[in-house]
């Protein structure tokens, strides 16, 4: 059979046609990218590969990762070689190429110092030929920020408010507010600032009503890496606004006017004794707007002295026992054995409050101390205050730690540093120099405040106290002293810190507390007993519980 020319050709073109789709599948191939996000910290490095398939050498392809769009180029290899004509700025010295296994088809492009900008989807790109192939992967950029940090801010709408602050968070991390029972507590509001580098900074605010909850935390959360971090503050209970009780009172003025409308006579004599009510309320209430809520030291405020029995020899007390320095020319290092914890080998000197504390007396005291730790030169101050028990070690070389019985705060050239197992050094917005210590011997607890700003400083919790406890402190270095303030923001409750000796240049404590700090304090005095100090020196130690 003879076929016609015009099927002849048709054959032809089609063995044509089946010829080059065989040869364009042999050079096919398939592009794989991760399936799932890849996660890296912020300021890291991190790799972002891709592979073909099946498996080829791709030395002479062309290869290319970009963000949205192709111009838009991360890495270029071509010919062999880097590309850098086509790369974004922002790229430049901070990607390479990863080709150990590039005979093999695996490639990866390795980005340097991550940057918030560097999150987002990306694109890598292979072709070889006119045949290409690309894949999506995608970057999440994590940075865990500093904080949270929680501060007391004051007492408002029938509660304290407390703020939570947080910065350098990337992305924008949860806020979560819970009680000592892992309740959540809603925020009462939040605000959220990106700065120039792309990071958040948090404010969270949350108003506590529940006179219960003295136990609050706040945390930060990301929600892509999950990482956590916390920080929890103690509230006495005392802090919180008590109800007036003039509004029941009014009240019962207005439901008595009510019941007694029907009678002309007797509603005007109750008219006038309502007037006479509603003048005693509105008085009550212009005293009430000019006293604070937080009644802690009206009912806590312990007033006791300094003991010139405790003190060390080279400690000078004031006539009035509320002042204590340091005699001058005092060497700091003394005859104290060397200890291979000891910094310098110091003796510690140190004095007692005259007034105890037990079980069996009020639970809860409130005392101020003002600081002061004027540096002169050579000389490295540092000013201890705080509580210690009666079998607390006080004699020769001694650690002023809870483990020895000692629960105290250390202002110490400029910082504040808590001598627990983990020797905090708490971030504080102002260096405190004059500090509110509230003892609560039933929670076992005892908190630190810093009476510039009402700011909470630390608290030791969980503690339990046995025995005698007495206030405690402890001085190092040429113009260091302690002075033992009234809770009144008045001046002349401020106690007269210079002796009636040869002593000068003692300063009484400050009393320009702002008005915020004010807040915590009411109608308190300390006792300013005259007794004169004696020059002996006792150390309390006995064995009730152990040192």
């Amino acid at each position: 059979m003879v076929c016609s020319p015009d099927f002849s050709l048709l054959r032809d073109l089609f063995l044509i046609l089946l010829f080059q789709m065989s040869m364009k599948g042999s050079d096919s191939f398939l592009v794989i990218g991760p399936s799932e996000p890849i996660v890296a910290m912020l300021g890291a490095d991190t790799v972002l590969p891709c592979r073909v398939h099946p498996a080829m050498n791709v030395e002479n392809m062309e290869i290319r990762w970009f963000r949205n769009q192709f111009s838009e180029a991360v890495f270029v290899y071509q010919n062999g070689m880097e590309q850098v004509g086509e790369q974004l700025v922002d790229f430049k010295g901070r990607a390479e190429l990863v080709k150990d296994y590039i005979t093999e088809g695996r490639v990866a492009v390795r980005i340097h110092s991550l940057r918030v900008s560097d999150n987002g989807m990306y694109k890598c790109f292979f072709k070889k030929g006119t045949d290409f192939e690309e894949a999506v992967l995608e970057l999440k950029v994590i940075g865990l920020g500093s904080g949270p940090r929680v501060f007391l801010v004051g007492p408002e709408d029938g509660g304290i408010r407390l703020k939570c602050t947080g910065k350098g968070w990337f992305p924008q991390p949860e806020v979560q507010w819970e009680d000592v029972k892992g309740e959540k507590i809603p925020s009462v509001s939040e605000d959220e600032i990106q700065d120039d580098d792309g990071l958040f900074q948090i404010e969270a605010s949350l108003i506590v009503r529940d006179s219960s909850k003295t136990q609050v935390s706040c945390s930060m959360k990301n929600p892509f890496f999950g990482q956590e971090q916390v920080e929890t503050i103690f509230i006495p209970e005392s802090f919180f606004p008590r109800p007036s009780p003039w509004k029941a009172a009014f009240a019962v003025t207005l439901v008595i006017l009510g019941i007694s409308a029907g009678a002309i006579v007797y509603l005007a004599w109750k008219e006038r004794q309502g007037k006479k009510k509603l003048s005693k309320v509105k008085e009550e209430k212009q005293k009430e707007s000019k006293s604070k809520d937080w009644r802690k030291a009206e009912l806590y405020a312990a007033a006791f002295t300094l003991d010139p029995k405790t003190a060390h020899p080279n400690l000078v007390l004031s006539e009035n026992k509320q002042h204590v320095s340091l005699k001058n020319n005092v060497s700091q290092n003394g005859d104290a054995s060397t200890h291979e914890e000891q910094r310098d080998s110091e003796v510690i000197f140190s004095v007692l409050g005259e007034k105890s504390f037990t079980q069996r007396d009020t639970n809860r005291q409130y005392w101020e101390v003002e600081v002061k730790t004027r540096t002169e030169a050579g000389s490295a101050t540092r000013c201890v205050l705080g509580i210690c028990s009666e079998t607390a070690k006080r004699e020769g070389w001694f650690v002023e730690a809870p483990e020895k019985n000692f629960w105290v705060l250390v202002h110490e050239e400029g910082k504040v540093i808590i001598p627990n197992s983990q020797k905090n050094s708490p971030s504080l917005r102002q260096q405190p120099h004059r500090i509110g210590v509230f003892l609560d011997w039933e929670a076992g607890n005892l908190s630190f405040y810093n009476m510039a700003d009402g700011s909470h400083i630390y608290s030791f919790t969980g503690i339990t106290f046995c025995g005698t406890l007495f206030p405690y402190f402890s001085l190092r270095g040429t113009g260091a002293s302690l002075t033992i303030c009234s809770t009144s923001d008045h001046p002349e409750n401020c106690p007269d810190s210079s002796p009636k000796t040869s002593l000068t240049h003692l300063s009484s404590c400050d009393t320009s507390v702002p008005q915020e700090a004010n807040s915590l304090l009411q109608e308190v005095n300390v006792s300013t007993s005259a007794a004169s100090a004696q020059a002996s020196y006792r150390y309390v130690v006995q064995e009730s519980c152990p040192s």
